[in-house]
């Protein structure tokens, strides 16, 4: 195992899709980028980038500290609009999406 995380390389990727799943023991996150230009039929392409793995704790930490990351960067920037079809296709409720980010 220790051979095998040494000969990891790192990687620096745009992703413009993602897929989560959580279990009892652990959580994958897959990254996946869309097509520079898809066929107008059919089924949208998208390139497999890779599959982080971790703790379900882990999980939660990280999503915490980018949670905490995105609060400080509207407070000096501005609010980041996330548009409203994007939400439905996660069926994230408004109100669930205002109390996480504390909109009124």
């Amino acid at each position: 195992m220790a051979d095998e995380v040494k000969n990891r390389k790192p990687f620096d990727e745009y992703a413009d899709q993602f897929t989560i799943t959580i279990h009892s023991f652990g959580a994958n996150l897959s990254f996946a980028a869309s097509v520079p230009h898809p066929p107008t039929t059919g089924q949208t392409q998208s390139q497999h980038l890779g599959t982080i793995r971790m703790s379900v704790e882990s999980l939660k930490t990280m999503v915490f500290v980018i949670w905490h990351q995105i609060v400080r960067i509207e407070q000096s920037t501005g609010a980041v609009k996330v548009p409203g079809e994007v939400l439905d296709q996660f069926q994230i409720s408004l109100d669930d999406w205002n109390a996480l980010w504390r909109l009124k």
